[in-house]
């Protein structure tokens, strides 16, 4: 996995803050990817914005596909904090013995906010969640998070994920025109994909994952243990950018649109439609992660298998190093 992960991170195209000599020299490696981590688009884009960046730290930051390849280049010392879905994280920690702790949230679901979901065209014979044994089915990739809870909904309506449907890899981008194009019968939809299918018309909701699980967590920011227990001061720098990050996408949003276009390339006009309003994912102003969603996550994904243990949260929560931090 070593030899992986440093291929993966050469790979990758890096982002530096670079120090004047009145700089310190101390850096942190920090991976991340599109979309959703808005607080640390502010940190890339606008490092002025922060007191800290640049001055006392600067940050190397490394741009990833995913959240698998930056659990690699974790576990072979290439990064030292990186965005991570739940599934990712627990997966680093029982294939590869890598030790972290979760140090911040950037985007989860509650009541009311937007909630992954599935869909099929508006004449499809398809009408409830039982209507789709036999069918082929989307997921943006194999083994992705969001698959546990919808395994346990379609097991509460009588469907054996892995015997009763076709599991067909769309990705997120492709999978409005999967849908569409009758590629899959049922496919996954995420923002902004989500809000560009609901604009064009034609297609109906079938199901989400709020049915099945509420205040599920999606991404979260995680640090190596070994890099926070040694460098605990640099450690608290950083959170405490990521949460006053946080602060500064929630409270601007006009100036988070400009920071989310800049890094993503996505027009404004586009992203207006959805980032930071009720048809987007939920974020805690404080950047504060959720322990009791993450475990009732890594307890979903232990029963369906995706895991081939059980884990307990809180051996990834540091006492005093999470956000918010002041």
């Amino acid at each position: 996995m070593k030899k992986v992960a440093c291929a993966v991170f050469a790979s990758v195209t890096a982002w530096a803050v670079f120090p004047t000599p009145a700089q310190a020299q101390e850096t942190i490696r920090v991976g991340w990817t599109i979309p959703a981590e808005e607080s640390k688009y502010w940190m890339m884009r606008r490092p002025t914005e922060f007191a800290d960046l640049g001055k006392s730290y600067k940050i190397e930051w490394v741009q990833f596909q995913g959240t698998a390849p930056m659990v690699q280049a974790m576990a072979a010392g290439a990064l030292d904090c990186s965005t991570q879905s739940v599934l990712s994280a627990a997966q680093g920690a029982i294939e590869a013995n890598l030790q972290t702790y979760i140090v911040a949230q950037h985007v989860s679901e509650k009541p009311g906010s937007f909630s992954v979901y599935w869909a099929v065209k508006d004449d499809s014979p398809i009408k409830t969640v039982a209507d789709i044994k036999g069918k082929s089915v989307g997921t943006n990739v194999f083994g992705s998070g969001i698959l546990g809870p919808m395994a346990m909904l379609l097991k509460r309506n009588g469907i054996d994920m892995e015997k009763d449907i076709k599991l067909v890899e769309t990705g997120f981008p492709g999978s409005e025109d999967a849908i569409r194009s009758g590629r899959v019968d049922v496919g996954v939809l995420n923002q902004p994909f989500a809000a560009r299918a609901e604009a064009k018309g034609g297609l109906r909701k079938l199901f989400s994952l709020s049915d099945q699980q509420q205040n599920i967590v999606h991404i979260m920011e995680v640090c190596r243990k070994d890099f926070v227990d040694k460098k605990p001061e640099l450690a608290k720098l950083y959170i405490r950018d990521i949460t006053s990050g946080m602060k500064k996408a929630l409270a601007n949003r006009a100036e988070t649109l400009k920071v989310v276009s800049e890094v993503t390339k996505a027009p404004v006009e586009v992203l207006d439609t959805y980032l930071l309003k009720p048809n987007d994912f939920a974020r805690d102003e404080n950047a504060r992660p959720n322990f009791e969603g993450v475990q009732a996550m890594l307890d979903i994904y232990a029963q369906t298998g995706m895991l081939s243990r059980k884990l307990d949260v809180s051996t990834m929560r540091h006492p005093t190093m999470v956000a918010p931090i002041q």
